[in-house]
């Protein structure tokens, strides 16, 4: 079944609920995601978002990805691999690479009642974090979406960029982990 050409909007997981309500399995983002000097990086956060909690529901992601100079790819490894990459010595190599390294459930959070839990597998190790501080908590629901750097406060946002769970292009910033509703396996594998 093939939805053809499909506009979507408003919050990055609406969007990505919709299409898969819609019984999309494969999605292509037109173009690049342009990580490297982005004209509209409001736009720009919005489509990794998109690609984030399209992740999470298992849809597969069809899209290509500008990186800027000195960008760690492994960054962006818990999502779907690009097709293709740009803007680093060895393009050639990081799609292969990030594809034979990628898995479902890399880099997630769940909420659960009172506090948010994040497991990060991303740089091989299991990191672990529980977060019951309602700052933090506020931060990851306001950047869930992608929002204003300044909307943040600072020393939240240099915490949580600190253990690399939050990504920024221009005076943007999103929260990097897909949000799942439950473990996909018995949390002590996880």
């Amino acid at each position: 079944m093939c939805l053809g050409t499909v506009e979507v909007d408003g919050e990055p997981a609406e969007a990505a609920r919709r299409l898969w309500d819609a019984g999309a399995r494969r999605v292509e983002l037109p173009g690049t995601v342009d990580l490297a000097g982005p004209r509209d990086p409001v736009a720009t956060v919005w489509a990794l978002c998109l690609v984030r909690d399209l992740t999470a529901l298992g849809v597969v992601v069809d899209w290509r990805l500008r990186l800027a100079p000195g960008t760690d790819w492994r960054t962006l490894s818990h999502l779907q691999p690009p097709r293709a990459t740009t803007g680093t010595p060895d393009d050639t190599e990081v799609p292969g690479r990030w594809r034979h390294g990628y898995y479902l459930g890399k880099c997630l959070w769940r909420r659960g009642p009172g506090f948010v839990q994040i497991r990060d597998r991303r740089w091989g190790a299991l990191h672990r974090f529980t977060v019951d501080e309602p700052e933090y908590q506020e931060a990851i629901a306001l950047l869930s979406c992608g929002a204003p750097r300044s909307a943040v406060p600072p020393a939240v946002l240099a915490d949580l960029e600190q253990e690399r769970l939050v990504g920024s292009v221009g005076g943007q910033a999103w929260f990097l982990p897909y949000r799942v509703r439950r473990w996909a396996k018995g949390a002590i594998t996880l």
